[in-house]
């Protein structure tokens, strides 16, 4: 059996006790990075005074062999009692375990998905926007036109939207906000659970002066909803399916979605 265990994603006192149950009595551990797993196993057995097995195997397993892992599997494999746990948060979300839940699926194993400690849903709640449908894009591509199609995405789709980011580029990302929306409210969480959470909601330009330079930790950005035409008679698709020069169907998809013209032409020659 498969056991997919989510794990705190700072505050060690997130965790359930399903979970503690799970990993104590695992006979392989597959792990986004098996130090972080040995090391929250020490801490349960320090903190709460859990007994493990012995004889644990513990197996690597990241975004870069995962798809290379689960080609080389046998549902055999599966006849122990197997967890995968990610470093921090709920794995399949910005993490590994998509791939084993697939196979699993496909090969009739049992399999079973934990809930627990998520940032995602922490930063939606803890923004207060009240649009309830959310869309979750988590890291934009660094640079280049996709970034920027991205970040359009994320800005024009008529959803709160919640994005991760880390250190090195959220000023970069607050900056784009700023010149694309620069009226558009937002909601920054960064380092979620633990010592130096902190909280802010306001304009990106605020934000950057409400941080001054302080940029250090993991984020989480809320986008709050923009004002788009939901009840347009014209879809996007219907646009895209008349002859007409790429430019004019930017113009007139940027008319129903309040999507950048220039962005939206961009996002066209890419398509």
């Amino acid at each position: 059996m498969l056991s997919l265990v989510p794990t705190p994603i700072g505050n060690i006192g997130d965790i359930s006790l399903r979970s503690i149950e799970l990993l104590s009595e695992a006979d392989i551990l597959l792990c986004e990075d098996t130090r972080v797993t040995k090391k929250l196993i020490n801490i349960l057995k320090t903190r709460y005074n859990t007994i493990f097995k012995d004889d644990q195997e513990f197996i690597s397993l990241h975004s870069h062999n995962e798809q290379a892992f689960v080609e080389k599997l046998e549902p055999s494999f599966f006849e122990q009692n197997v967890v995968y746990a990610s470093d921090a948060g709920m794995p399949g979300v910005s993490d590994p375990g998509q791939a084993l839940v697939a196979y699993c699926l496909k090969h009739n194993v049992t399999f079973d998905v934990l809930p627990g400690a998520n940032a995602v849903l922490t930063a939606f709640v803890a923004s207060g926007f009240e649009e309830t449908k959310m869309l979750f894009l988590g890291f934009l591509d660094h640079k280049g036109s996709s970034r920027q199609a991205g970040l359009q995405k994320a800005l024009y789709n008529g959803f709160t939207t919640v994005l991760y980011e880390s250190p090195h580029r959220i000023e970069k990302l607050l900056e784009e906000i700023n010149t694309e929306e620069p009226t558009r409210e937002l909601f920054l969480a960064k380092e979620l659970t633990k010592k130096y959470q902190k909280y802010f909601r306001g304009s990106a330009k605020e934000a950057l002066t409400h941080l001054d330079g302080n940029f250090r930790g993991e984020w989480v950005v809320v986008l709050s909803s923009a004002e788009v035409q939901a009840d347009s008679a014209i879809s996007q698709k219907d646009i895209l399916a008349l002859d007409l020069p790429k430019k004019t169907q930017a113009k007139l998809i940027s008319k129903i979605t309040g999507e950048n013209t220039k962005a939206c032409y961009q996002r066209l020659l890419d398509l």
